[in-house]
């Protein structure tokens, strides 16, 4: 805060002087002493008298007032209208891009100061008509800063966290996007300022501007200019007024931009936290392959049934396919997913594992309704059961279907809670925001139960956590509110996109215990939990999905495919791991496929061991060797 000092200072005295001007003792205005014209300063005229004898301190004063009320006035209601379109038109894109940042765009064709007086002259000359022109002018600066900083922010995590908690778009806008972009308009609020003064300056200059005999610097330059012989200085004091106006506000909102940033340490010293003691680390099952015998004994209870009907799906995918959404319409862009079918049951945890590229987080988002503009679910259905016993087809519900869903009966945890937290709000404001979004509740209501949230997850004096902003916690404790945020309106199906991956061993274990410890209180809840960690599927899942270059190629409980993997990929993921148990580790040779450019036949055979001609003829088809237990692979049966 101590930059801000000097230009503050500045800027307060000259507001001051331009405030109190009227009740100030200052001289007539408009009063001319016609024999001391040109006269030079004077005890009662400190920098003289100008062409008329007026006292040109009164005027420099005065003629601020109109100056900066001019400039201020129209870069504020451009910031207001154009920020408006930036945004809208960067959020929405599509049809609302159209009618608000590119209609708006139209007006730099025309040259600022031609436009300027273009306006002026049909308007006539004066005080607003110079306020309406220059708001004209700049509105589309605004619009495309605005614009560009929406297209940086919208694709950002904590956006789509925002979009995954069902909050409505409206308050995305204004809570999210807005004090996010505030930096870039902050500086370009000054720099309409600057640009303001010199147009008001050189339109009052040419005698389209300010109307005599109401000052203004523009006209004190005039007058000045046919004097320069006599009095010089009359031309020095109101450039000097001028410029240095200028130069203050910009170094102001420089500085400012820096200020409004949570983000930033603040200098001389780091951010304190209050060293909290350690949670106990609890005991981590070893991964380790199950025992074959088990194993069996649970393939066949899979094909010979068990007593009674089994609970119905919560979710149920069948034939998911998402590719690239190119111009030649939907269906000619590349297949990045194809033809994924997954079942989740009440109270299920199902793991979805797969090396990177492989379809895991794009399958995630498409039933939440949150994959990228570039790409489309092409076929596929997604049916989930609401809370109310009805059914409904995610892949085709539009935004504000998803919407009512997302946060409620839907959440998703990310994989870097850091990303995907609002930097510029408290985290007891983002749990209260998303609690608001779903429930008849009052704020303090709201603020109350955040706080019991976070004391839920396990963060620790959760009272000052709650007025923190992320970049305030440590990872664990970012990641424990991102996971308390998801769960604050108990919700039936919940998405962890690899909520472990970016922290150390005994952070990590501590987040599987407080996932395992929430469907323990929420026994109904499924939960699919994406992940590349075989160790972790071995602790915290019933099932085990594993995909490979956007296609399912094994699904079954998770002790039965560790202890016999049918697939040759999964086979080879568990010996690639150290926790494997294999006395020697073994490397997957080559790598993902990219997409369009794919294998005929299976997608794995180029790095398979067991492929042969047959594999690189066409995709094999789907097989299930009992009951419970999915393969996508011919030679199956030869693989363990």
């Amino acid at each position: 805060m101590r930059k801000l000092i000097l230009p503050v200072s500045i800027i307060a005295v000259i507001l001051a002087l331009v405030l109190l001007a009227p009740i100030l003792p200052l001289a007539d205005v408009r009063a001319m002493d016609i024999p001391h014209r040109f006269a030079g300063p004077s005890l009662q005229h400190w920098l003289g008298q100008d062409e008329f004898g007026r006292d040109v301190l009164t005027r420099l004063i005065f003629g601020a007032r109109a100056s900066l009320s001019i400039a201020i006035g129209s870069a504020l209601a451009a910031a207001l209208i154009g920020a408006a379109l930036g945004l809208l038109g960067g959020y929405f894109r599509g049809l609302v891009e159209l009618v608000t940042v590119r209609a708006a765009e139209v007006v730099l064709c025309l040259p600022p100061l031609l436009l300027a007086l273009l306006v002026v002259t049909i308007l006539g000359a004066g005080f607003w008509p110079l306020i309406l022109a220059l708001t004209i002018l700049y509105t589309p600066n605004y619009a495309r800063v605005v614009y560009a900083a929406t297209l940086q922010v919208r694709g950002l995590d904590f956006v789509t966290a925002q979009r995954a908690l069902g909050t409505h778009p409206m308050t995305i806008v204004l809570r999210t996007l807005l004090p996010n972009v505030l930096p870039p308009l902050v500086v370009q609020i000054s720099l309409v300022i600057a640009s303001a003064i010199v147009i008001e300056s050189g339109l009052s200059f040419l005698g389209l501007g300010v109307v005599p005999p109401t000052p203004s610097w523009g006209l004190m330059i005039r007058s000045a200019r046919g004097a320069m012989e006599q009095a010089p200085m009359l031309l020095v004091w109101p450039s000097l007024a001028l410029a240095g106006t200028i130069l203050t506000f910009n170094l102001l909102c420089d500085r400012l931009q820096s200020v409004l940033d949570p983000r930033a340490v603040p200098a001389g010293g780091a951010i304190w936290l209050r060293r909290s003691k350690a949670a106990p680390r609890p005991q981590r099952q070893a991964f380790r392959p199950a025992d074959p015998q088990r194993a069996a004994a649970g393939d066949a209870a899979g094909e010979t049934g068990k007593p009674g009907a089994a609970p119905a799906d919560l979710l149920s995918i069948e034939g998911l396919t998402i590719a690239l959404d190119r111009p030649g319409g939907v269906g000619s862009g590349m297949e990045l997913v194809r033809d994924v079918s997954l079942a989740v049951r009440p109270g299920e945890t199902l793991a979805l594992v797969g090396e990177s590229g492989s379809g895991k987080t794009l399958t995630s988002l498409a039933i939440t309704g949150l994959l990228p503009d570039v790409l489309a679910v092409t076929a596929g259905t997604a049916t989930y059961v609401r809370r109310d016993g009805t059914a409904v087809d995610l892949l085709a519900e539009d935004e504000d279907g998803h919407r009512r869903l997302r946060g409620d009966e839907i959440s998703m945890v990310f994989q870097d809670a850091s990303a995907a937290l609002n930097p510029v709000h408290r985290i007891g404001d983002q749990l209260a925001e998303v609690i608001l979004a779903h429930r008849p509740v009052t704020r303090a209501q709201a603020a109350a139960e955040a706080v019991a949230l976070l004391k839920r997850v396990g963060i620790p004096d959760p009272e000052r956590r709650a007025r923190a902003y992320p970049h305030e916690l440590s990872g664990g404790q970012r990641q424990r509110a991102m996971i308390a945020i998801a769960v604050a309106n108990r919700p039936k199906l919940l998405l962890a996109d690899e909520p472990t991956t970016a922290l150390d061993p005994t952070i990590q274990a501590q987040i599987l215990a407080l996932i395992a410890d929430l469907k323990h209180d929420n026994p109904e809840m499924g939960v699919v939990f994406v992940t590349h960690n075989l160790a972790v599927v071995a602790e915290i899942a019933d099932r085990v999905a594993v995909m490979y270059a956007g296609e399912l190629v094994e699904e079954g409980p998770v002790e039965a495919v560790f202890a016999r993997p049918r697939h040759p990929y999964t086979a080879a993921l568990i010996g690639s791991v150290p926790e494997g148990g294999a006395a020697r580790l073994v490397a997957i040779p080559g790598t993902v496929p990219a997409p369009g450019h794919m294998p005929p036949g299976c997608r794995f055979a180029p790095r398979c061991d067991h492929a042969e001609a047959i594999c690189r003829e066409a995709p094999p088809a789907e097989f299930r060797p009992q009951a419970d237990r999915r393969i996508r692979c011919l030679r199956f049966e030869e693989v363990t």
